[in-house]
């Protein structure tokens, strides 16, 4: 199971430690998913689309992965 996360900040620290960074964007909904793989947990934190490319830009990770439906593409 996810942890999810509800603090940038929270996230911002996770995120340095993660093995890969994944972007999942749902428009549907109107959000944007980070989702940080650590060795040990799955963090995810949930953010407007209007705010998804300021977030991304701020997190430190070193391999950012935006996936869309059914296709995955490296932005790092």
């Amino acid at each position: 199971m996810p942890i999810f996360l509800k603090d940038l900040e929270e996230f911002k620290k996770v995120a340095e430690k993660a093995i890969e960074c994944r972007v999942v964007r749902d428009k549907k909904r109107n959000v944007g998913k980070l989702k940080a793989r650590t060795k040990r947990y799955l963090y995810t934190y949930v953010v407007p689309l209007e705010k998804l490319d300021e977030v991304i830009k701020s997190v430190k990770c070193n391999n950012i992965v935006e996936i869309s439906k059914g296709k995955v593409e490296e932005e790092r």
